[in-house]
């Protein structure tokens, strides 16, 4: 009888086992979709970036100069040069210029090469919850992938020509429209987009902070060469912020371009040199 007793009851002791393991499994699946989910899909939780420092010779561009400024239909951005003059700032360490998470990190050759975008959240002073995208272009390494979360002067690449089609250099943009990623032409070439970086910068140095993260939108932008209507995503909009939303169009600002003949040799050569081009603003 008691051999019987203890053959009747390992069946259920078996079942009732194997029902567990049945849940436990179907939780930690649960755990993992639910974590990829989080990095692959549209949004991640970000916390607010604490203020805003140079993206080279940190945090106020030390040993550095402004090559090349920004202008509203012209230069979108600024680029970067260090004080030794030629190519002598090949490898020089490129850091993120806030707290945020890495939108882009990809090589996509062209006139691009190696190109980072990184997300941020932040508070502007009138308590408005706000979002940039800041782009660093024609780096020689990078050193942070898709999804990474990144803290102010964290190293994200370092300094390149994009295989030597440029002088030695850093393309820095600053953008607020969330939807441009990697294809400019479709959209507005103007200050409705684009900030001054230099101007940005130097407007938020200091920001207030929390440990309260936020719903940050990551792949709201077309692939590169691609519009935005093949994207999926659900727009700059989250529920946790107002984010404006942007229409494409093309360039209407009130500003007009510099006219530079044969620039691109022009600059080449002043780079090399050590020399500088006009810019809208300075960096202090």
């Amino acid at each position: 009888m008691p051999a019987s007793a203890s053959h009747s009851s390992v069946p259920l002791f078996n079942r009732h086992f194997s029902w567990w393991q049945v849940v436990m499994c179907a939780c930690i699946a649960l755990v993992m979709t639910l974590n990829a989910a989080a990095q692959s899909g549209s949004r991640l939780r970000v916390r607010l970036a604490d203020g805003f420092d140079f993206p080279v010779g940190k945090p106020d561009a030390d040993g550095f100069y402004k090559a090349r400024g920004y202008w509203p239909n012209g230069h979108l951005g600024e680029d970067w040069n260090g004080r030794g003059g030629g190519d002598t700032d090949l490898g020089a360490p490129i850091y993120s210029i806030g707290r945020g998470v890495v939108i882009f990190s990809q090589n996509i050759g062209v006139g691009w090469g190696n190109c980072i975008l990184v997300r941020h959240i932040f508070r502007e002073a009138d308590g408005k919850i706000a979002m940039v995208d800041s782009l660093y272009g024609h780096l020689h390494e990078r050193k942070v992938k898709l999804h990474d979360l990144v803290e102010k002067g964290q190293i994200v690449g370092t300094m390149g020509g994009n295989n030597g089609m440029y002088a030695v250099h850093l393309h820095l943009e600053v953008r607020k429209n969330l939807h441009i990623g990697m294809n400019r032409s479709q959209f507005a070439r103007d200050s409705s987009n684009y900030y001054s970086p230099t101007a940005f910068i130097n407007a938020r140095r200091v920001l207030p902070s929390s440990m309260q993260k936020y719903d940050v939108p990551v792949n709201n932008f077309a692939p590169y060469g691609r519009a935005l209507a093949d994207t999926s995503s659900d727009g700059a909009r989250t529920a946790s912020v107002d984010v404006p939303s942007f229409k494409n169009g093309s360039g209407t600002g009130k500003d007009e371009p510099k006219q530079d003949d044969d620039f691109w040799s022009r600059l080449k050569a002043k780079m090399r040199a050590g020399q500088t081009t006009t810019a809208t603003d300075e960096k202090r």
